[in-house]
């Protein structure tokens, strides 16, 4: 129904999608995920033309939207979009913001129009708000009156631009529950969100977007519980990292434990568990420290807020050498305290490296 090949979108210098192919089925619910900032919402306005792309081509149901003799306007009766601002009329009831467009657009008559208009209120659950003007209601009722006005129109396209994000959290539901039921009746949408539970929920596919890029696609269980690329990773996890390069046993470990209390501090974690990861730390570097005459040591710590667990990660080149093993230990009593805070711990050899990996729970 929507085929979009090579889309790029740049506003003066600033590139801000590149190179986007992608096909959105009839009847397919696609979830768009990924940080601020990536391109997902000019995606969406793009397709719409709200944004004109700078090169690419999109077809809606075989017709090229960018050919100059295409109807526009007829395109996007068939392809309309609900925006996180409402952008309902204020001088207009609820009922008024939904026949207007009928009326005006679409040439239907007063009467049907406020009919279709009753029958779409009472289908998102305000029909009791039908002369309420939108100051009068709250933003999720507002919400969910956009959606009746835009299925008013009759699309066979929704695109909905982070339809819950201007929302109190206790309004939320009430409006993913109206969009749950358009995908159960067959609506083709595409959804930009920030709520993943109900991306997992609701879609056929999801896209990870990042820089401008489709960085990952699939079913979302692949992408919520099996994600192949490293970003989409730390995304779905909400994984925030520290990084540090010891090369050389002369290493300065007031200014690493500096930084891991900083990075502690910044996820709000419990003081016990600083304390717990700055000894774990010292202990695993007293036991690297021979080490660090011939080979460089990369230290990770992440933090990964939806697991709630911190993985601690050692990485070095040379000889294949789990430096835990208990024949090569001056003595047990490190290792006994390593074991006390790590909850597991995986030696593996790849690519020539050693890699050793602690995980840690809050």
């Amino acid at each position: 129904m929507i085929k979009v090949e090579h889309l790029s979108k740049k506003f003066g210098d600033l590139v801000v999608l590149r190179d986007i192919t992608i096909e959105i089925r009839k009847g397919e619910v696609i979830s768009i995920i990924g940080p601020s900032g990536t391109g997902k919402s000019t995606f969406l306005r793009c397709l719409n033309l709200l944004d004109r792309p700078s090169s690419g081509s999109i077809y809606i149901d075989g017709i090229d939207i960018l050919d100059p003799k295409a109807d526009v306007p007829k395109v996007r009766q068939k392809m309309n979009m609900v925006f996180q601002s409402f952008n309902l009329f204020s001088h207009l009831t609820s009922l008024e913001n939904l026949t207007i467009g009928q009326t005006k657009l679409l040439g239907m008559s007063k009467k049907d129009a406020k009919h279709k208009s009753m029958e779409l209120l009472k289908l998102v659950g305000l029909a009791e708000k039908a002369d309420s003007f939108p100051d009068e209601l709250s933003g999720g009722q507002k919400q969910r009156v956009a959606i009746a006005r835009c299925l008013a129109m009759d699309p066979e396209i929704i695109l909905f631009d982070e339809p819950t994000s201007a929302l109190d959290p206790t309004m939320v539901s009430e409006v993913l529950s109206v969009i749950r039921r358009l995908a159960k009746d067959g609506m083709t949408m595409a959804i930009v969100t920030h709520e993943m539970d109900f991306a997992r929920d609701v879609s056929n596919r999801v896209l990870y977007m990042d820089e401008g890029l489709i960085y990952e696609e699939g079913t979302p269980q692949q992408i919520f519980e099996n994600p192949q690329k490293e970003r989409t990773m730390a995304f779905i996890n909400r994984i925030r990292s520290l990084n540090y390069h010891i090369s050389s046993p002369d290493y300065d470990l007031y200014a690493l434990n500096a930084e891991i209390e900083i990075f502690c501090e910044k996820q709000i974690l419990p003081r016990k568990t600083r304390h717990n990861v700055l000894l774990l730390v010292e202990e695993m570097l007293q036991i690297y420290n021979p080490f660090l005459h011939s080979t460089i040591l990369d230290m990770k710590l992440a933090y990964s807020e939806k697991k709630e667990s911190l993985e601690l990660v050692f990485e070095n080149t040379g000889e294949a050498i789990n430096p835990l093993d208990k024949k090569r230990l001056p003595d047990e009593l490190g290792l006994r305290i390593i074991n006390n805070l790590a909850e597991s711990i995986i030696y593996q050899r790849e690519d020539n490296k050693n890699r050793l990996t602690l995980m840690m729970r809050l």
